[in-house]
């Protein structure tokens, strides 16, 4: 049966590799991935009717790798169409809001489900046979209810989930893209402000994600606006001000919020630095 399920990915593989190389601003090119995605999904639901796994090693490695692989194809194409039907055709500025509210909600799954991230990010195996094996499913590990909905022979509890993630990091780095793509357009690149401070030149030299743990320290502390600043209008502003590309800062929060040593260590940093600069001043 593996034979036949590697049969299936890498048939997958090959088909799909040319519709990434097209572009996906053409509805056809998404309607032809979502066409072959759902073929070769419905492929391995006919093997998994026809023929058993042999281990339950075998039956996790489907439902955790194999088949939200294609599964999570299809949900980005699905979503990216979507998001293309959508999108507004007018300023920039309307344009990257729109793209920024499609990052907010990716955002906001990676939040809610955040230990399972964790989880699958880590390729942690220790909840693997109540996760990914059928059957086997712990009420209280469900995340969504929609789950005892699905086609039980061809679903478990966290196969969507991490078809998911798969999705929502491909749109992640489409959207980056697409922002990247605005800010080049003549009227970002020739705004007079962004001018002004690249004259300063205040160049930031530390690390970029230090930049984003300050201001998502900035924003919890309500020290800018009383806290109504939004993460998204102080990253645009720090931006302008160091003329860097911060990239996706939803993202780099989610990695500092796993840290497990020191998750605020930039801001350890400049408390000792400045607790130093102080003392020196008395010397």
């Amino acid at each position: 049966m593996q034979e036949k399920i590697n049969s299936i990915l890498n048939s997958f593989k090959q088909e799909i590799l040319i519709v990434d190389s097209l572009d996906f601003v053409d509805f056809k090119n998404l309607e032809k991935g979502i066409r072959i995605s759902r073929s070769h999904l419905q492929k391995l639901r006919f093997l998994l009717r026809e023929d058993k796994f042999e281990t339950e090693e075998q039956e996790i490695k489907f439902f955790k790798q194999q088949k939200p692989y294609i599964y999570g194809r299809l949900k980005f194409y699905a979503k990216l169409y979507n998001f293309n039907l959508n999108r507004p055709v007018g300023t920039i500025k309307s344009q990257r809001n729109f793209i920024d509210n499609e990052i907010d909600a990716l955002q906001k799954f990676y939040s809610k489900n955040l230990d399972f991230v964790k989880y699958y990010r880590n390729d942690q195996t220790f909840l693997d046979a109540f996760y990914f094996v059928r059957g086997k499913d712990d009420y209280n590990l469900v995340p969504d209810t929609s789950h005892f909905y699905t086609d039980s022979e061809f679903s478990t509890s966290h196969d969507n989930s991490v078809a998911k993630i798969i999705a929502y990091d491909l749109l992640l780095t489409y959207y980056s893209e697409e922002i990247d793509k605005l800010r080049m357009k003549p009227d970002y690149r020739n705004n007079p402000v962004k001018r002004h401070f690249k004259n300063l030149d205040l160049g930031w030299t530390a690390n970029k994600i230090d930049l984003i743990e300050l201001i998502y320290a900035l924003q919890a502390s309500g020290a800018i606006r009383g806290g109504k600043a939004g993460i998204k209008e102080m990253a645009m502003a720090c931006e302008q001000i160091f003329d860097l590309d911060l990239g996706n800062y939803y993202r780099k929060f989610l990695e500092i919020r796993a840290r497990k040593i020191r998750p605020t260590k930039f801001i350890d940093r400049l408390k000792g630095a400045l607790e130093k600069r102080m003392e020196d001043a008395d010397e």
